[in-house]
């Protein structure tokens, strides 16, 4: 005897694709709202309650004073072209530390001499040199003056001829 067993042929049952469209609308949506958000500062916001940068400026610009150095001219070796330097500084100096500054400025001219006759001219010619010579002369003029009374060296001239 056979048995007839019955094959039920396979329903097709058609999965929506709807909520896969949902969730990617929502996705977008809040990842378009999170950049927004932190793009314009509502979250994550470095500002705190500290002043603007504008207002730090305004504030720290009359905490300071300049201190003028006298001129130095300093004599190149005779090989080379130019015969003379021309240099002119000024120091940023705390208002607080400005009269001690101004007591050691005979120090301070002495070690930028000493300094500026000791260099070699390939130092001085390289385009890159005046950072790097800036940079040696501050901390020369801190050791002189102490760390914490000089905040700068400007470079207001600085020529060979």
């Amino acid at each position: 005897m056979a048995d007839a067993t019955t094959v039920d042929p396979p329903t097709e049952t058609k999965s929506s694709k709807m909520p896969l469209i949902i969730g990617l609308v929502l996705l977008l949506a809040g990842g378009g709202g999170g950049f927004y958000a932190t793009w314009s500062g509502m979250i994550l916001n470095a500002e705190s309650a500290e002043p603007a940068p504008e207002e730090k400026v305004r504030d720290a610009q009359p905490k300071v004073v300049f201190v003028p150095l006298d001129p130095i001219t300093v004599s190149l070796p005779q090989q080379s072209q130019q015969k003379h330097l021309r240099f002119r500084a000024e120091l940023e100096v705390p208002k607080e530390h400005a009269s001690e500054v101004e007591a050691v400025l005979p120090r301070v001219v002495d070690v930028l001499n000493s300094y500026l006759r000791a260099i070699e001219l390939r130092d001085i010619q390289d385009p890159s040199a005046l950072t790097r010579l800036r940079a040696q002369m501050l901390r020369r003029v801190q050791v002189a003056t102490g760390r914490d009374h000089v905040n700068d060296l400007l470079i207001m001239e600085f020529v060979l001829n």
